[in-house]
């Protein structure tokens, strides 16, 4: 089983995106993922917690629009997509391995305010339930109040040493600013490290780095449509 994860984490094509340790994101930074909805957005986030999961890191995947048995689907599909992209047989324990290290939490939109979710966090930890390493947020909006729930965020972030992934909803016709993002995101872009877009361009959908920590040349990656996995282009 430990070979069968290692060759599944080298053969990710998201560790392009990070440093040599796997990682794209450190404790306490921000991340994005950009995409009108039926994209790809939910997807990425489940193949950015799997590839965390693989290597043994607790992920809190938080959806403010799905419920829990929603969420637990495109885990299994995404990872029999996986399975069957790479020709996987007797992937059952695996799986099975991978589940420890997850914790789905839901939220109304309405009833997210950073105090209550630093309450439940803190529930989690202290009764020894769950002790997050990463966390994913599908669902916020970003609409003229999320800088200052972002902000909240950030602080507990840093605080807990926590590298945060957010799932952002865009539209067609979004006005943009200087730098090509949607203006509800570029108004914030500053409290973010990392900033992908997936564009659909023909019949594929392009995943784009917005923004980055490092300036450097990484091969081109796209979601395939059928899937919606990532894969290297070339």
């Amino acid at each position: 089983m430990a070979m069968l994860k290692n060759d599944l984490i080298l053969r990710n094509p998201l560790r392009l995106l990070g440093d040599e340790s796997g990682h794209i994101l450190e404790p306490g930074e921000f991340g994005a993922v950009l995409a009108r909805a039926g994209v790809g957005k939910t997807s990425f986030l489940v193949q950015l917690a799997l590839d965390s999961l693989l290597r043994g890191r607790n992920v809190l995947h938080i959806s403010l629009d799905q419920p829990v048995k929603k969420v637990c689907l495109w885990y299994e599909e995404v990872f029999n997509h996986i399975s069957d992209q790479y020709r996987l047989t007797n992937t059952g324990g695996l799986w099975e391995a991978t589940l420890p290290h997850r914790f789905i939490m839901t939220f109304n939109v309405e009833g997210f305010v950073v105090p209550r979710l630093e309450e439940r966090l803190n529930d989690l930890t202290e009764q020894g339930i769950f002790y997050p390493q990463m966390i994913l947020i599908d669902g916020l909006p970003f609409d003229d109040m999320v800088r200052e729930t972002l902000s909240e965020l950030k602080l507990l972030a840093r605080e807990s040493g926590l590298p945060v992934w957010f799932a952002v909803k865009t539209h067609r016709d979004d006005a943009t600013g200087k730098d090509g993002l949607p203006l509800n995101v570029d108004q914030v872009a500053d409290l973010f490290e990392v900033i992908v877009q997936l564009q659909p361009v023909g019949r594929e959908i392009n995943v784009r780095l917005m923004k980055e920590k490092i300036d450097r040349e990484i091969p081109p990656l796209v979601l395939d449509p059928g899937t919606l996995l990532i894969k290297n282009r070339e």
